[in-house]
């Protein structure tokens, strides 16, 4: 039975494509590294484009797509990234044309199988499969990081996607089609005002199914509680995120 494609984030693509914390500089320079050819990219589920962006510094030709058209209309231009709107298991490209394919933080929207399948067809041989994904962040502060896992967990827990459990396992449970590559560890950390957490928040799909199902916007409240405790809004605290990184090379 194919998985019918659900756009989570089109209701919030402006506030996604300004909020989402950005990926290792380190990871991508690691990953043209593994490469033979730093040719053509399928960055797939690539949203708004944070990671296409980032890998046009390292690779010669970017293939973006997403299934959302309102996520692709929110990509910045670019000279080498070629966006598209297509779906991860259908993906338009043609067979053996493609030297490294990436999924930041998406892997878990879609049909295992058949894009796993697909991959495998538009990927040349010794081609490279690179997935990550980021979990749930602590905040510096105690009180602060309550407040902030208060409303993850219990506030808006109930309406995060069922897909949103294989990224807080750390993607273990998918079963990855080609043998692992062990990857270097990464950090994923940045500072931050109030604001930009409330921004980020408000990015969620979580948030977003909150407030279509109830018809209440659960933000302001949350920028109180957390105004309570965080003290002048322009103290920058650090956040970080668990960083999974699943990369595999298909056979010859």
């Amino acid at each position: 039975m194919t998985k019918p494609f659900v756009d989570h984030f089109g209701a919030v693509s402006s506030h996604y494509a300004d909020t989402r914390p950005t990926y290792p500089l380190a990871l991508y320079e690691w990953l043209s590294t593994l490469c033979d050819r730093s040719d053509v990219v399928w960055d797939c589920g690539a949203g708004s484009g944070q990671a296409s962006r980032a890998l046009a510094d390292y690779f010669g030709h970017i293939i973006a797509t997403d299934a959302s058209a309102k996520q692709i209309g929110q990509a910045e231009p670019h000279q080498k990234i070629e966006y598209r709107v297509a779906s991860a298991e259908e993906s338009g490209l043609a067979g053996g044309s493609v030297d490294l394919v990436t999924v930041a933080q998406a892997l878990h929207w879609f049909d295992f199988d058949r894009f796993f399948s697909e991959v495998n067809r538009v990927l040349k041989p010794e081609g490279i499969l690179a997935v990550w994904s980021y979990g749930r962040q602590l905040i510096q502060g105690h009180e602060v990081n309550e407040v902030f896992q208060r409303f993850y967990s219990e506030i808006v827990g109930p309406y995060w996607p069922p897909e949103r459990l294989y990224v807080e396992q750390g993607y273990r449970s998918i079963q990855f089609p080609f043998p692992l590559i062990d990857a270097p560890p990464f950090e994923m950390k940045v500072g931050w005002e109030m604001g930009q957490l409330v921004s980020y928040v408000r990015s969620w799909s979580a948030t977003a199914s909150f407030i279509k199902a109830t018809g209440v916007d659960p933000v302001p409240e949350f920028e109180a509680e957390l105004g309570a405790v965080w003290g002048d809004p322009a103290v920058v605290r650090s956040v970080e995120w668990p960083l999974t990184v699943l990369v595999g090379k298909k056979p010859k």
